[in-house]
């Protein structure tokens, strides 16, 4: 499938954000997947993840998750100082702004003309976000890519965002994928994300662990890099998008 892409700039209450908006070309709309990235922003490799989810039949909206301070435009490097500017900017940010971010790309999605229902996905940090974009009622469906800190609530500049208290905030459909051997979400760190949304309600969320997953096993570069399990991956989560989709276009006649 043909692709378009174009960088945007979304506005938010104290900064812009840029965006980048990748989608089937032709004059249709898709469903809309507002997607996280990991700490190191719009990298190829995030990019590279959107656009197979785009020839899935999306319309993919990528946002930079600091559009603040010295970070913001800057895709960053897949090395040490990379990684330690990435988890300065996380540290930089507070829950209230990735919040306020979230409120702010969802509405220029919204008000676009190519998109159709509301999805959100991420990875790792990405994946958190994920899970507190679906706290907005307009997003019917949501896959974490193992997010992290869920387990604990850890994000950004807070120790604990209280995201999994707030569980039952979600009135759509969810799916989490976890890797086995992902250090950041071990098996103690998962059963406490499924004891929450048990305890929530949401007993009937789509889990997926995958043996041997390390973390971040479908970013594309470096040696934790699955490719096998990275196709599973996209292969589920794009069906479980579709089926939502059938859903809810059927339950809006």
């Amino acid at each position: 499938m043909k692709l378009i892409e174009d960088i945007v700039t979304v506005p938010a209450p104290d900064c812009e954000i840029r965006t980048a908006v990748i989608r089937p070309a032709g004059d249709g709309a898709w469903p809309g997947l507002l997607l996280y990235t990991d700490i190191f922003q719009l990298t190829e490799s995030s990019l590279r993840s959107a656009r197979r989810l785009a020839a899935e039949g999306f319309t993919v909206v990528v946002p930079e998750i600091y559009p603040r301070g010295p970070l913001a435009g800057v895709a960053l490097e897949f090395d040490d100082a990379g990684k330690q500017a990435g988890l300065d900017g996380a540290h930089a940010t507070t829950t209230a702004q990735f919040d306020s971010d979230r409120v702010a790309v969802l509405d220029h999605m919204q008000g676009r003309a190519d998109v159709t229902t509301l999805f959100a996905a991420g990875f790792c940090i990405g994946g958190h976000l994920a899970f507190r974009a679906a706290f907005d009622e307009r997003v019917a469906a949501t896959v974490c890519f193992y997010p992290t800190g869920l387990q604990n609530g850890a994000l950004g500049a807070d120790a604990d965002a209280g995201s999994l208290e707030r569980a039952a905030d979600i009135h759509g459909r969810l799916m989490i994928v976890f890797g086995s051997q992902d250090p950041h979400v071990p098996a103690g760190a998962r059963l406490q994300v499924i004891a929450g949304l048990y305890a929530a309600g949401l007993d009937d969320v789509e889990l997926h662990l995958y043996q041997g997953g390390e973390h971040a096993f479908m970013r594309d570069i470096g040696a934790r890099h699955d490719p096998a399990l990275s196709d599973l991956a996209y292969a589920s989560a794009a069906s479980f998008f579709a089926a939502a989709d059938r859903y809810w276009s059927m339950a809006a006649r």
